[in-house]
């Protein structure tokens, strides 16, 4: 039963808007596997030299061809960095597209064992104080900069099992071959696709309970999921109730962590203070207030890296 604090979300708000385009291209889309398959290629055996230049090159071709996803992005930015004229609007997108080739591209050299980055951490003592004694954690982020990196190394302080829930892809054969890569992580992590399994909330809680890892993206709702509305940048932005409501459940604390790209092969991953979920006879106001920390946070990363944040649905007129 939706309650006074949530609200269900008719839309997926940050995927991008498949047109015309996903029908003409079919599996040559963007979202198709073939692109997956070529940076995962191209990440393992292109030498590092000419895989900058073919990042830089392919930004420049998709910010001219993926129209809706330049408009999105430099739409979604002016809250952030300002009104912007139209030169402007194109290079904000474009950076923004380039630095998703590049973070994809540290995604891939991970999954091809390829020399994975070097991280600098900030914020290790929240870490040590709040999984001190086997405690689990829910460790929230979102999608900025190499999000899926630094999930990974959360669990690498001390070897736990984690477990990563991630987005279907919009093309199941993408889902299939990224499912494949993501098993090559290692034995401590377990990922699961977030659908429409109602037994998954309660493996996650169970596996908290033991004093297990699991990562979430904050950031985005699912299509017929439970949210709570909380601002960023005083817009509004509905965000997923389930990090929050799983926190509650186990009596564990919420860790907003952030992976930030750095440099070829080099991240900075920025463990912020952790958000503990009240447990008292509301539990509305205990999720509301809670994810409206999260909402805080995740302000606080976009503010830090503007054009390592990858949303490309356009989210407000």
């Amino acid at each position: 039963m939706t309650t006074a604090a949530e609200g269900r979300q008719a839309d997926q708000p940050h995927r991008p808007t498949l047109g015309p385009a996903h029908r003409l291209l079919g599996r040559f889309h963007f979202s198709g596997v073939i692109w997956y398959r070529l940076h995962y290629l191209g990440a393992a055996w292109v030498p590092d030299w000419l895989q900058g230049a073919g990042m830089v090159l392919f930004a420049r071709v998709f910010v001219v061809v993926l129209g809706r996803i330049r408009v999105a992005l430099a739409s979604n930015l002016e809250p952030v960095l300002g009104p912007a004229g139209r030169v402007e609007r194109w290079r904000r997108a474009y950076r923004t597209l380039l630095s998703f080739a590049q973070c994809a591209t540290e995604r891939y050299r991970r999954m091809a064992a390829k020399a994975p980055v070097q991280f600098v951490v900030e914020g290790e003592e929240y870490w040590r104080e709040m999984v001190s004694g086997g405690r689990g954690a829910v460790l929230v982020t979102a999608h900025i900069g190499i999000f899926e990196a630094g999930a990974h190394l959360g669990a690498e302080h001390g070897r736990r099992p984690l477990h990563v829930v991630r987005e279907e892809e919009i093309d199941p054969r993408a889902q299939a071959f990224v499912r494949e890569q993501m098993t090559k992580a290692g034995s401590h992590v377990v990922t699961h696709f977030a659908g429409d399994d109602m037994r998954l909330g309660i493996e996650l809680a169970e596996a908290l309970r033991r004093g297990e890892l699991v990562a979430l993206q904050a950031d985005r709702p699912r299509a017929g999921g439970r949210v709570v509305p909380t601002t960023i940048f005083g817009r509004p932005m509905p965000l997923p109730v389930g990090p929050a409501a799983l926190a509650r459940a186990a009596g564990v604390p919420l860790i907003p962590t952030f992976a930030f790209y750095e440099g070829p092969r080099r991240g900075r991953e920025v463990i912020r203070a952790p958000i503990v979920v009240a447990r008292t006879a509301n539990r509305d106001d205990d999720l509301r207030v809670a994810m409206a920390q999260v909402a805080r946070e995740i302000e606080w990363a976009i503010r830090e890296r503007p054009h390592q944040w990858f949303c490309f649905r356009k989210l407000w007129d």
